[in-house]
């Protein structure tokens, strides 16, 4: 039964895909085909088809195609994925506005039978979308620094304050390329943090492209007096090769805490949990926050990373004072921030519960489409002050 199942989901994605996918070229088309009569429509219709599926193509021929060809199919079918969000919000709206202009007697006839607007409304939708695009591919290259300024009631030794750069989500591989996180190192470095946290999200699945562009030497240059810490998140786990990228980021003089907790300066602890994913995908069910946290001196502050913000009332119940989150990206691509804030108690930004606080990034990269609508590619500067 459950493969009967999977089965038909697959039938019904694959038709919904194509559905939405001949809507948006056949809409194209009486565009096109009516501003360049010359063009062929078989010609039209292959390359449209091509784009359509260019990152299915990417995924299917990732082992035998050329590394230049598999990465130019993943952008351009990545662009199409946003492109195809908001021609499916835009085209019904000026399809009903077609309607309705058609039907309603209170329009001038000259309007309603107007063959310019007829002509180039689909022009105008292409060149929004166009707009959409650029302007998201800008936003998303530029991080936004969030500052939340947060007390603990708690005494951390010798330590008063604790300025932490927080970023989850880089999504480093083919398209968040190497030149990107040469901006990201800097910018965390700008900001001088005591330390970094890394909670999931860095390598997007693949490690490759993260080994052939150097990316590792790039993480070399992260500064702060306490070190860099990292937990995974879901993406790690979805390309089989986790262990891979949690050694390799090791290398780099990063800290790996999976499911497990380090104690700095005898003044604070930093805690790290696998990802939920860990279980779908490398068949390892994590530890509860009370085995991890097992003989941790509750009396000084404890930070968490854990990069899916479900089910908090565990860290609150545990004692923790800190978590820090991202996995949401605040939805990327408006309007799909509606969506993350009824998935979750909190998507983005902060929340504090009783003596429990969590922070959570919209992240400081793109999964997919490299560009963001609605909200920001992000760094957060978290500071903790301490009970004197």
């Amino acid at each position: 039964m459950k493969t009967v199942g999977f089965v038909l989901m697959i039938i019904v994605t694959i038709l919904m895909f194509g559905g939405v996918n001949y809507y948006i070229g056949l809409r194209g088309w009486q565009g096109v085909g009516s501003l360049i009569p010359f063009i062929n429509a078989k010609i039209y219709w292959i390359l449209f088809s091509i784009i359509a599926v260019s990152f299915i193509l990417a995924r299917l021929g990732e082992k035998f195609l050329p590394n230049s060809v598999e990465g130019y199919l993943n952008l351009v079918g990545a662009y199409w994925m946003a492109a195809m969000l908001y021609f499916l919000i835009i085209l019904p709206l000026v399809d009903i506005g077609r309607f309705i202009g058609g039907k309603a007697s209170f329009i001038p006839q000259g309007i309603r039978e107007n063959t310019f607007i007829k002509t180039y409304a689909g022009l105008f939708v292409f060149l929004i979308v166009i707009g959409i695009l650029i302007y998201g591919t800008y936003n998303a290259k530029n991080i936004k620094v969030s500052q939340y300024d947060i007390n603990v009631a708690k005494k951390a030794g010798n330590v008063r304050e604790l300025r932490i750069a927080m970023f989850s989500d880089a999504h480093l591989g083919s398209i968040v390329d190497n030149a990107r996180l040469t901006k990201m190192i800097d910018k965390v470095n700008e900001l001088n943090p005591d330390i970094v946290l890394m909670p999931g999200d860095i390598v997007d699945e693949k490690l490759s492209p993260f080994v052939k562009q150097n990316m590792g030497e790039n993480f070399k240059r992260l500064k702060s007096e306490y070190g860099v810490y990292f937990s995974t998140g879901n993406h790690e786990y979805y390309g089989g090769e986790v262990e891979g990228i949690v050694n390799n980021l090791k290398a780099s003089g990063v800290k790996v805490l999976s499911d497990d907790c380090v104690k700095i300066d005898d003044s604070f602890y930093i805690a790290g949990r696998q990802d939920i994913a860990s279980l779908s995908y490398n068949k390892k069910e994590r530890k509860t926050l009370d085995q991890i946290l097992n003989g941790v001196d509750k009396s000084l502050p404890i930070i968490l990373m854990d990069h899916n913000p479900k089910n908090l009332e565990e860290p609150q119940k545990a004692g923790v004072d800190l978590q820090v989150s991202g996995h949401t990206h605040r939805g990327q691509m408006f309007p799909s921030e509606y969506i993350t804030r009824r998935l979750y108690e909190i998507d983005y930004g902060y929340l504090k519960k009783d003596n429990f606080n969590i922070v959570v990034t919209s992240g400081i990269g793109t999964w997919g489409p490299p560009i963001r609508v609605g909200n920001s590619s992000e760094l957060d500067l978290i500071v903790l002050h301490f009970k004197e």
